[in-house]
């Protein structure tokens, strides 16, 4: 395999950790205003997540820096687009970490309200934003001879985009809401699979409508299996929430999540972002990789250090495996 088909598919299989990880993690700071009733249940749903959410923007990080790195024309027309896009979710995830960090520092009814305020809308801003920026990839911005974007903010801002974003947006929700589901007891555990439900049948429609209009502009065979994986994994995942079976849904939900972004990126390749203007202007996975030394370097640094990161990642999640409630959160806070 060529060094630069070999760093598309690292770069995908980043991108898809990324959203499997950071995908329940936007859900449950969605929930923190749709499912939690008070102060004492929000803090149950962040607790969830506080050990593991700076973990899983690592894979972020690393998406970001690779993508970098060994396709740097990629890089630079992306950012020639989505430029405020991109800008607005990084703004959003720097004040969802302030929000966690900061949240508990005063008792102050007020402060908390604020920052868990903070949490939300960093939560739900970046869960449609990528939605829109992957579905605008897939679907081809406007490129120039260049190799930069022409059109502007609002040409992003499409019903196919719009409706990538709402997929992402739901989708994450649902997956969070099985997540809290699978680490939490008593009454809130039993609403967030109740309300799972609801988000999972959301979500199969909006998936569905997204996935077959990705597949009939975008499609091909390997994108096709993609996609039908994604939509039954969907289905058995709102089958085993129904049957209380909360680590079977939210692998199932995880696997939805990865089978859709590998979809996408299945349509997309040979390209890394097409150009609607002309095709001949398109970026290609050959045409915008770095050297092949400099992707060999890269490849002997990334092969052994990956297996060390996704290691110590799960066994983060082992050590904080077990459940809380809200009978494990001190009455002052």
């Amino acid at each position: 395999m060529p060094l630069h088909d070999f760093w598309f598919l690292l770069i995908a299989f980043l991108w898809v950790g990324y959203f499997f990880l950071e995908g329940f993690d936007f859900g449950i700071g969605v929930l923190t205003k749709l499912l939690a009733r008070d102060r004492t249940e929000r803090r149950v749903l962040i607790n969830t997540i506080g050990p593991v959410w700076d973990g899983n923007e690592v894979w972020l990080l690393t998406a970001g820096g690779a993508t970098f790195a060994a396709f740097p024309d990629w890089y630079a027309t992306l950012f020639s687009g989505f430029y405020l896009p991109l800008l607005a979710i990084l703004v959003c995830l720097i004040l969802r970490g302030v929000a966690f960090e900061y949240r508990h520092k005063r008792d102050g009814e007020r402060w908390q309200r604020n920052w868990e305020h903070v949490i939300f809308w960093g939560s739900l801003l970046p869960a449609f934003l990528w939605g829109v920026a992957f579905a605008n990839i897939v679907r081809g911005v406007p490129i120039g001879p260049d190799k930069n974007v022409t059109g502007n903010v609002l040409d992003l801002l499409n019903p196919y985009a719009l409706l990538g974003g709402l997929v992402t947006l739901v989708l994450f929700t649902f997956h969070g809401a099985v997540f809290a589901a699978l680490k939490t007891t008593g009454d809130i555990r039993h609403r967030a699979r109740a309300q799972a439900t609801w988000l999972g049948i959301a979500s199969a429609v909006l998936a569905l409508a997204f996935l077959v209009w990705t597949q009939v502009r975008h499609g091909d065979g390997a994108s096709l299996a993609a996609t039908v994986i994604a939509v039954v994994a969907l289905l058995a995942a709102l089958v085993m929430n129904r049957a209380g079976r909360e680590g079977w849904a939210f692998a199932l939900s995880g696997v939805t999540i990865a089978a859709a972004f590998a979809a996408a990126f299945l349509a997309l390749f040979p390209n890394v972002m097409p150009s609607t203007s002309d095709p001949s202007w398109s970026l290609t996975v050959a045409g915008a990789a770095s050297s092949p030394y400099t992707l060999k370097i890269m490849t002997w640094i990334a092969v052994p250090a990956a297996p060390l990161v996704i290691a110590y990642q799960a066994w983060t999640y082992w050590v904080f495996r077990k459940r809380i409630g809200t009978q494990h959160i001190p009455a002052a806070h």
